[in-house]
Parts: C-alpha cells; structure tokens; sequence
C-alpha cells in the first residue's frame, strides 16, 4: 500500500481550526445539528444495495470482516481483551497474550505511536495536540479496539464475534479468511442461546441472512443465471427464515440445505480453480463495507486523519482478500474519503485537501492502465460524486471563496479538473485526441467555472443596484450596476484569475468577456423597455459606453502576449453600440404596437358575428377597425423625432403586415367549417339489371349521409350551412386585399412628404405587404373551395347523393338539386361584392358538375341506367349548365363551358350501345396495358380526371349500364355478380 504520509505534503493553512465532524454514515443525531450548515458532505458514490441493510448491519460486518482477516493473517490466533476490565486488571489478566501477540499490529500501543509517519508530514497542529495527550491515556490500547470504538460495535457483540471465530478456527485449522463464508459459518455457530435476549438473535439471523442474499443473490460476483437452482434454492431458504426463524446448528436439516446452495454459489469464481469463496466482493456490497472500514481512518470528533493511520490501513489492508478490493479501488475510495472529510470540516483542513489532491494522482495513474468495466464504472460514479461538490463550489466561487478560505480553492479547482479530465480522457470510449486537444479539457472546464459564477456574481451586483435605487436616489439601476460591475471586473482579475490562470492562461479575459455580456443583456433588456430617450437613458447609454471601454482594456492589457493579441475575446463581447440606440429604440416601439394590434385582432375576432344583417358593408366592422388603427400607426411613425424614417419604415410595413396576416389567418380559423372532399370512390359494383331495381318497402342505399346541419328544400338549407357568414367573411377578405394597396400609396406618400427625406429616397424602397396580399389570395381561394364542395356534396347530398336517379332517371330527376343550388346562388347574390361573388358561383358550378358525373360513374348499385336514359341525363345536365348561365344573366359563356367541359365530354358514352362500348373498352385497356391474357383484364386505375377514351371511365359506364350484355362481359371479365 505504500507510506500514507507521501499524500500528506505541507500544510498550506497552518493556521485553519479543524471543526467537529462525524461521518454522514456514522453520524448521530446530536452531532448533526451541531454541523456547520456549510460543510455539507459529498453524495454517495455508490448505489443502494437494494437489500435493507442498516447503517449498523453494515457496521458490524464491517467488524465482523476485519476480525477474520485479522485472525487469518496474523501470527497468533485472536485473542479476546474485553474492554469493560479495568486497566489494571486488564494489564494483569492478559499479560501472557500481549506478550506472545506483541508483534502484531492488533495488540500494538496507541499511544506509543502518536508520532506516526502521517503526523510528522502534516507538521504540528496546536490546536489538537494537546488534545491527542490529554486523551491518549483514555483511549483504546489497541488498533483494533480503535476500529470496535469507531464501529460502535459493543462488547457484548465483540466477544461473541471472537467467540466464533475461535470456534471456526477450532474445527477448520489453518483455513484462510477467503475461504469462508462468515454469515454462513457464524449461523452454524449460534444458537439463541448465546443471545442475551431472542429477539436479538432473530435480528443476528436476519442480518446474516441479509448479508448472503445481498453478496450471492442481489450483488455476486459472478453473475446468476435465471435458471440457477442454487440461486432460486437460496432464495426460497431466506424469505422462508424471514416469515420465521431458521433453525441453526451444523446439525439443523434447514442449515444443511442452507448450506449446500450458499456454498454452490459461493465456490463460483470468474477463472475457475479457486477456492476462495465470492459472497462479499461484489459490487457495490463490498465498497459500502469497505467504506465503513476507511471512517475508522479518520478522528470521529475533528474529521482529520487520526494518528494511527499507518496501523489502521494495515489492518484494512488484509480485508481485502475478502472484499475483493485491490489497490486501484483502494486509492479510489481512500481519495473520495479524504476528500468528504476536507467537505465536512467546513474547508479549513487543508491537509485532508492535499492529501486528496495527491492520492487523485494516483487514481489517474490507475484509470490509464485498466479497461476494467466494473472499475470504470466505480470510478465513473466516484469522480461524479467529488464533481458534484466541486461543481456547486466552483461554479459560483464568487460566493463561496473570499479572503478568508481563498487558500483552498486552488487544491478544490485543482481536484475538479483533474476528475473532469479523467472521466473524458480515461473513461470515454470516443476520447481520441491530440495532446493539444488534452489542454482543451482542463480550459472547457474553467471556462465553465468562471462563466457560471462570473454571471451569478453579476446576478448578485444586479440585485443590490436595484436595492440601492431609492425615491432620493434617482440614479438608473443600470448606472449604479456599470461601476460595480467595474469593481468586480477589478475584484476578479486581481484574485480569482491569478489562481485559475494556473490551468487557464486568459482567465481574466474570459471572465471579463462574460461581464460584458452579461450588462449587455441588461442593456438590451433596458432599451426594449422604454419608448422615447430622457435623461435617465442617456446617463445609461453614457456608464455603459465607459464600462465597455474599461473591460475591453483589461482583455487586452491580460491578453498582450496570447497567439491573437486577445483578438478571439474580443469577438465574444459584441459593442454595446450606444450610437445605435436610438434606431433600437424606435424598433421597440414599432415592436410595441405591432404587439399590441396583434392582441386587439385576437380579441375582436373572438367577437366578431360575422352577420350580414349586422353587418351592413357586408364585411367584418373588426377588419374597418383594424386598417384604421395601422392608419394612425403610420401617422405617429412619421411624427417620431428622428431623421431615419427612411432607414426604419420597413420594419413598421413588415410589422403591419405581418398584422394583417395574422388578422386573415385567424378570421379563416375563427369561421371556416370544416371541409368536406368528394366522397371516396366505391369499388367496382354492379347495378341490378332485374325489372324493379327496389324490391317493396325496400329504402334506397345511401352513399354519404348527410350532415348534421342539412338544408330543406325551401332554401333553409343555406342559413343552416351558414353561407351568410361565409359570404361576408370572404368579403372581408376582399375588402383588406383592396386597402392593402392603398396602405402601399399612403407609405409612400409619407416618406415622400417627411422633412428629411432626400430626393429619390423612396424610389428604391420596396413597399409591398406582400404577406398580406399573398395570405388574403389564398383565404379567399380556401375559402371559395371549401364553401361550394361543403355545399355540394354534404349539404345537399340528399338532393344529390342520396336521390338523384336512385331508382330510375324517371322518377328523381335533377329539379330538386336545381332548386336547392337556385336558393343558394340567391345568398350568394344578395350578398357578396361582384369582385369575388363570380369566383365562388365558379366554384359551386365546378363542384356541382363534378358531383353530378360522380352519381353517374360511382353512383352506387341502387342506380342504372339504359340507353334511352341518355336522352333524360342530357337534358338534366342542360338545365344544370342553364342555371349557371340564368339566360345570359349569370356566368360567362367561356367559364360555364369550361367548368362543364369534363360532364359534356363523357356524356356520349351513355348513349354508346353496349357492344361499342365493350370493344371500345378492350381497345383503350390494351392501348394502356397490353394485350389481355385469357380473356381477362386487369382492372384500370381511376382517373384524375374522367374521359371518354379512359378505360376506368368506360368501365364504370358498363357497370351502371342496365341490359344483359354489360352483365355477361363484367361476369366473364372481372366476375362481377349479375346483381347485387
């Protein structure tokens, strides 16, 4: 193991009083609240053991582990001293032990050996040397009656514990500590008997049987399969000992069968041929005992390390064999330890601090030369832990180091970077760099100390400025942070830079860089919240543009002999700019306004009715509303004093029109209903070609219903959709397309006429509202869509849909779908202005032909058609283009003709006889698919759009054609039933 004294160099603060101190594993509750709130320990670097094992359990394992090794490793068999004798009487009683035991570190004299090798290298303490003499003749005589004190294992337990041991002994003679189970071997040795009261000897058993669950079961070694009947055997014994106590004795069946399965899983080992035995040394069993062993290191009352420390770590040494504990875990949990105590003695000992700092040396020197995973883990967790102390310290070291306990933090900043680099550079399976990268580790890390306490220092400054602004002190927040801003800059370069220059060469720089950013932020914060310069804003600007000039100073007086000249700090603090803040402030106020338009549309809109009645231009009184407040916005814009309205006017049209989007946006979300497409084609059917196509009292199949909001035939049907409120709302969207060109002329106009404006300015100027143009295009296309489909194919399906032909061209012809669309057009007249009531008539017409070829060519098996129903079908399709074309006083010829093209050009088919239509069909299907095989085809794709010589079209004729020919061709071809 080495000279502990080699961790301990000279003392850096001979001066600092150790404070008292008890382990957060061995604390007790007065000693806790007498700690010093700021000596707060280190988190756990292990996990739970997942077995409920107390603080004292593990207490007395820990002795239990130490004992055998002891009495297996030492020259003499363990003898047993009790303490309760007095020291007389303990003299005269065990004279003949000690004598014959002298050469063992178990019997060795405390106090003979103050002096140890660890306190010549920390040097005197007057503060506690007194203290050592005072007490020495009171302390225990020796090293492991120490350890028994610090383990608060009592008397009675001790000789018990020896008792066994001697017993183990006595029948297995020379058998090494490895070797034997100590729960198992110490359950075969008592009985209730040798318990001064049951109930303790059921919490012995427990406890025993606790240990093995968690060693074999919860934590091995080697790992369990699921399948290992060992394992479920051992499994099976425990929790039946822990509804009821087990039966012991080496002759006990239960503690025979006990046996069998600890030994089995026991024997295990990761090489094969060994012997020892693996029921403590896995992981994290094995540390959380080990870590109870290294308290016994440490003084209980002051937390430094206690004189005998050489002694004690020879006595733990030889529990390692047991705990499957090497020296690279040694030094890992050793530097942990020593570092914790340095925590909880409030960070005065300095001594515990260098002794950590070194032995991490060591743990670095250990994690270049292993991959072990399990190590890599342990220390993994390990060096988190110590970080997570470090980290909160260092990342706010203004707060916690000033001139009393500065003297630590170069040994605390030394131990975060030196963990922070391992776990990169050793741990990191993707860590392949180059040794100048290696320095990128250590500077990443300062950096982020310095950054994250730099801006909670300035958060800090922040809050006291504001405190100090009072009503008789007038000074802006902002004026009083500049100069202390300057003192801390000062503050930090003179004492925390010359310590973290050590691993970083530019840390003032840096430190500077963040101050600058950070009342940079402040600044910024503080122009967007004012509208206009006064007084106070031009001392701000002022203490600003000097607190800039002296960081930038500091950067470049501290960074004269880096690479750069400081060049690459200097690009990490962007100017303040006070020239600039004028334009910034005018920015915020256009900001301001947009901002609050923006909410005044959001809160009308919510209100708006949309009702022609109410409403009588026939648009939203909210969008009249709206251009006339960014009518006066631009008004007040150019009242500003300022001279660059020129330079600012596009941000306030980018603003307004981003409004006015905004305003069109949520008036599409506010009426539009919900959009309804063409009903999805069926499949490929087959009309019923016999003489009735309804059988009695038999209702016709319906294709879509209707929706829950369906019209009647006396044109209430429209007010139930509400077309109205359609109606008017793409009126509104007509109407701000129109304003929006004038708001163009009138900001034109403005710069023109401004004052300042030079001659030609605004003739480069591109003033578009493009936003708004393009969205109120779109709304009004979406719009125009979704109003004449919702209208054809769902509010008045039943007159479409649902009804037309169904049953014979006869007997439901197209009259009633033309009275429903007549009322209708009605609305739509009485309402919209011309420029955009023809684009939604244009969009009913397409969405009326497109519904009436969807009955003829997807109507559904309760309609068919012969070829004298060509001649009815025509007719009807005439009066549906008549209605649109209302005798010259309705649509353009071109438009009706064109939204009608796709109807008129299919409509020959219906009057094609049968068999022109079969050969017709073969023809266009072998044009598009090759020739058929074995008089089959396959099936055409639907079209995008229908056409006369598109087989898909062809084929679906066929299919609504009502004779015996179409039948038998579909029969034979795609074997489609003759009727349905």
């Amino acid at each position: 193991m080495g000279c502990i004294a080699r961790l301990l160099p000279d003392s850096r603060c001979n001066s600092a009083s150790p404070t008292s101190y008890l382990s957060s594993d061995l604390q007790t509750a007065d000693a806790a609240t007498t700690a010093s709130s700021s000596a707060m320990p280190l988190a756990a670097p292990f996990s739970d053991l997942g077995v409920p094992l107390s603080a004292s359990d593990l207490r007395t394992t820990a002795y239990e582990v130490l004992a055998a090794a002891s009495r297996a490793t030492g020259g003499k068999p363990l003898t047993y001293i009790p303490q309760s004798a007095s020291a007389a009487t303990r003299s005269t009683s065990s004279t003949s032990t000690s004598t014959s035991s002298s050469s063992s570190s178990l019997q060795r004299s405390l106090t003979s050996t103050a002096a140890t090798k660890v306190n010549k290298a920390l040097g005197p303490r007057s503060s506690t040397a007194s203290k050592v003499t005072r007490e020495a003749s009171r302390r225990p005589a020796t090293v492991v009656e120490l350890v028994r004190v610090k383990l608060r294992v009592t008397e009675q337990d001790d000789a018990r514990i020896r008792r066994g041991l001697l017993r183990i002994a006595a029948g297995q003679l020379g058998r090494r500590a490895e070797s034997m189970i100590l729960p198992l071997e110490f359950l075969q040795q008592f009985k209730a008997s040798d318990f001064p009261h049951p109930h303790e000897y059921v919490a012995w058993q427990l406890r025993n049987l606790k240990l093995l669950e968690a060693g074999l079961l919860v934590h091995p070694l080697v790992p369990l399969s699921k399948s290992d009947i060992y394992a479920q055997r051992l499994r099976r014994i425990i929790h039946k000992a822990y509804d009821g106590s087990l039966e012991t004795g080496k002759d006990s069946e239960s503690v025979q069968e006990l046996c069998s399965a600890v030994k089995s899983l026991a024997a295990r080992s990761l090489g094969g041929g060994s012997d020892e035995c693996h029921w403590a040394d896995g992981f994290p069993l094995n540390l959380h005992i080990y870590q109870i062993l290294v308290e016994a290191c440490f003084d209980s009352e002051n937390g430094t390390l206690v004189a005998e420390i050489d002694e004690v770590m020879g006595l733990l040494k030889k529990t390692w064999v047991i705990l499957g504990i090497n020296q690279m875990l040694h030094n890992l949990y050793f530097t942990w330890a020593l570092f914790n105590h340095f925590a909880m003695s409030d960070q005065v000992d300095i001594e515990l601090l260098s002794a950590a700092e070194n032995q991490l040396s060591e743990v670095a020197k250990d994690a270049k030369t292993t991959k072990d995973p399990d190590y890599c883990e342990i220390l993994s967790s390990t060096l988190s832990s110590i970080m997570g102390w470090t980290d909160k310290r260092l990342l706010a070291y203004h707060e916690y180091f000033n001139s009393s306990n500065i003297d630590s933090m170069p040994g605390i900043v030394s131990i975060g970077v030196s963990a922070a680099k391992i776990l990169v550079e050793d741990i990191s399976q993707e860590y392949h760099i180059t040794r100048k990268e290696e320095t990128d580790v250590v500077r990443g890390r300062i950096e982020a100390y310095i950054r994250s306490s730099v801006c909670a220092a300035f958060a800090q400054r922040m809050e006291e400025a504001v405190s100090k602004r009072s009503s008789r002190n007038h000074v802006p927040v902002l004026s009083i942070l500049a100069k202390d801003i300057n003192d801390l800059a000062t503050k930090d370069r003179n004492m925390y830079s010359q310590i973290l220059t050590e691993w970083h060469p530019f840390a003032s720089g840096v430190a500077v860089a963040t101050l600058h950013s950070c009342f940079g932020n402040e600044l910024k914060q503080f122009i967007v919240g004012i509208t206009k310069l006064t007084p106070d804003t031009a001392e701000v600007l002022n203490a600003a543009d000097k607190l800039e000039k002296n960081l930038v100073n500091i950067v470049v007086e501290d960074s004269v002999n880096s690479d750069d000249g400081g060049k690459s700090l200097i690009r990490q603090m962007p100017p303040y700019e006070a020239e600039n803040a004028i334009a910034n402030l005018v920015k915020a106020w256009v900001k301001e306004r947009v901002d609050r338009l923006k909410g005044w549309v959001d809160q009308s809109l919510q209100q708006e009715t949309w009702n022609p009645q109410a409403n009588r231009p026939s648009f939203a009184p909210s969008s009249v509303e709206m251009l006339k407040i960014i009518n006066e916005v631009l008004e007040a814009f150019f009242q500003l004093p300022i001279p660059t309205h020129s330079t600012l006017f596009p941000d306030l049209a980018a603003g307004l029109d981003r409004i006015i989007q905004h305003y069109v946006s949520k008036a599409k979300s506010y009426c539009e209903t919900r959009s309804t497409p063409i009903p999805q084609l069926p499949h490929l059917t087959r009309c019923d070609v016999g003489p009735k196509l309804f059988k009695k009292k038999e209702k016709p199949h319906v294709i879509m219903k209707r929706g829950s909001q369906v019209g009647s035939s006396n044109g209430n049907g429209a007010c139930s959709l509400d077309l109205p409120k359609l109606c008017v709302q793409i009126n509104t969207l007509h109407y701000i397309r129109t304003e929006v060109e004038n708001l163009k002329k009138k900001g034109t106009k403005y710069l023109r006429n401004s004052e300042l404006a030079q001659d030609g300015i605004t003739d480069g100027m591109n003033i578009n509202f493009e936003l708004s143009q393009t969205s109120c295009q779109d709304g009004i296309r979406q719009l125009c869509d979704t109003t004449a489909y919702n209208v054809v194919f769902s509010y008045l399906s039943h007159v479409l849909l649902d009804t037309l032909y169904v049953g014979g061209t006869a007997s439901n012809r197209v009259e009633p779908l033309l009275r429903e669309l007549h009322s209708i057009l009605g609305v739509i007249s009485g309402i919209m202005y011309n420029g955009v009531r023809d684009r939604l008539m244009t969009v009913l017409m397409k969405a009326s032909f497109d519904g009436f070829l969807l009955v003829l060519l997807a109507g559904g098996p309760t309609r068919a058609f012969t070829l004298q129903d060509s001649l009815t079908i025509e007719n009807d399709f005439r009066a549906l283009r008549g209605l649109y074309l209302a005798n010259g006083d309705g649509l353009p010829y071109e438009l009706v003709d064109k939204a009608s093209l796709e109807a008129k050009n299919i409509l020959p088919l219906l009057r094609t006889d049968t068999e022109s239509l079969i050969q017709r069909f073969k023809q266009t299907i072998s044009e598009c698919s090759g020739s058929p095989t074995k008089s089959r085809f396959p099936i055409p794709p639907v079209p995008t759009q229908w056409s006369a010589n598109n087989p898909n079209t062809i084929l679906r004729v066929l299919c609504y054609r009502n004779d015996e020919a179409a039948s038998k061709f579909l029969k034979k071809t795609y074997n489609l039933p003759k009727k349905l």
